[in-house]
């Protein structure tokens, strides 16, 4: 099973939106800048509940027939049951399988069951339903739409890599979602991107500052104060550890 954060690095990244997580992972320079992250297909239903981070139970959905036979399907129970194996809160990620998707791949029962067994919230890359309910549970949920009926809902290949919004998700992967979107967060460098995430926070504060006071606005100064900024995080980049 993946490695295990301490309960403080995942609640100081919960302190940052995930486009700001995003810039730190830049500065580790542990992958490509277009890579790591799900598209714009994965919307966030409810912006108001925040940064959702927790780390990845994978399973695939099919509803557009009834059940065949075979070791493939799995169940709600199998699923909180590995859930209980992660090494914090979970975020259960849903490939849909079915294309388009013909039903929804949740509803209020099943978040109210994710949510009692501790998970952080959910991800699909098919539908949703039942959403004001969910919305009342503060369950945060990541889908590609909404459709009204649950057809016929089957879990599968529990446990297995899946591909969500363009990104490849395993068991156990780290996962920091909001408003924004999804981003994956390697696990080798979570601590210090929980560490450094408030610098940098601190280093874009020089160029919002300027820009939102009373200061005269020239290209001069805005040249100036960018050359700060850029200072600054070249001084952060240099700091953190490198590959």
């Amino acid at each position: 099973m993946s490695k295990a954060l301490r309960a403080e690095t995942l609640q100081k990244l919960a302190q940052f939106d995930t486009p700001t997580i995003c810039n730190v992972i830049e500065l580790f320079e542990v992958r490509p800048r277009n890579q790591g992250y799900m598209d714009s297909r994965i919307r966030c239903q409810f912006p108001e509940l925040g940064v959702m981070v927790g780390y990845a139970a994978t399973a695939c959905f099919r509803a557009d027939a009834p059940a065949g036979t075979g070791e493939a399907y799995g169940s709600l129970a199998r699923q909180v049951e590995l859930m209980a194996q992660l090494p914090g809160p979970a975020v259960v990620v849903f490939q849909d399988l079915d294309d388009p998707p013909v039903a929804a791949t949740f509803g209020e029962v099943m978040c109210a069951t994710y949510q009692a067994f501790g998970a952080a919230g959910l991800i699909t890359s098919g539908a949703g339903r039942d959403l004001e309910q969910v919305r009342a549970l503060g369950f945060p949920v990541f889908t590609n739409g909404t459709i009204c009926s649950h057809g016929y809902c089957h879990m599968l290949h529990l446990g297995l890599p899946v591909r969500v919004g363009g990104l490849v998700v395993h068991t156990g992967d780290l996962l920091h979602g909001d408003r924004n979107g999804v981003t994956n967060i390697p696990l080798d460098i979570a601590d210090e991107v929980a560490d450094v995430a408030r610098e940098f926070v601190q280093a874009e504060a020089i160029v919002l500052n300027y820009l939102k006071s009373s200061e005269p606005k020239t290209p001069q100064r805005l040249a100036q104060v960018r050359a700060e900024f850029q200072e600054q995080i070249r001084r952060l980049k240099a700091r953190v550890r490198k590959p």
